[in-house]
């Protein structure tokens, strides 16, 4: 017999509401983590501070997360998808004719995020990365993923820049991507600490200059 494939008839009440929707509690306590740990550390964040930020009912936490725990490889993923998100954004921007200026804009537009907040915003895998000593092992594996996952997209922009002429020709760009991200990282702590932008534009000068030398 062929299946009913009949819409079938609506329920009184109302509609489920979609709970990552950008006004749904869980959405909300996931936004309001990400902003506070960029900018403190995961074990010195309590769940209240989140819940307030978030302007989420106390006792509801644990209606969308299992644990802390869970909550922060919950962030970890959310960061991921924003930042392939940007990355792509600037690596996939055909406006830009050369691929090096793409690659040149994202340091820009990453150093533009840090000044709105002062610098007192850093890189959540990156503050993470520096807390895993006291974070659960299964933090190592995803964040380690999440940075393979950056390092992807940027040597593929620079694979671009290879065959447009930009840079050697004998280039390994899979290891000038992991270069990158391992120097960018530490610029952007430094430009935590010391609350201004010279460490970011020192580091993506240095860079880019020594492709092209």
């Amino acid at each position: 017999m062929a299946p009913d494939t009949s819409t079938p008839p609506r329920r009184r009440g109302r509609p489920p509401k979609d709970r990552n929707a950008p006004d749904a509690p869980r959405a909300r306590l996931i936004r309001a983590g990400v902003a506070i740990l960029t900018e403190k550390g995961f074990s010195a964040v309590g769940i209240d501070e989140i819940l307030t930020a978030a302007g989420v009912p106390k006792g509801s936490f644990y209606h969308y997360f299992a644990s802390k725990n869970a909550f922060g490889l919950a962030l970890i993923d959310a960061y991921d998808r924003y930042f392939l998100a940007k990355l792509d954004r600037w690596f996939d921007d055909d406006s830009i004719a050369a691929p090096l200026d793409r690659l040149r804009a994202f340091t820009v537009d990453a150093r533009d995020g840090m000044a709105r907040h002062g610098y007192r915003r850093g890189c959540l895998v990156g503050n993470l990365g520096q807390e895993m000593g006291t974070l659960p092992e299964d933090y190592r594996e995803r964040l380690v993923d999440v940075l393979h996952r950056w390092q992807a997209r940027t040597a593929r922009c620079l694979r671009e820049a290879r065959d447009a002429g930009e840079i050697d020709p004998s280039a390994d760009c899979d290891r000038l991507a992991e270069f990158f991200w391992i120097g960018w990282e530490g610029a952007v702590l430094r430009a935590k600490l010391e609350r201004g932008p010279a460490p970011l534009d020192r580091f993506a000068e240095h860079f880019l200059s020594s492709l092209t030398t």
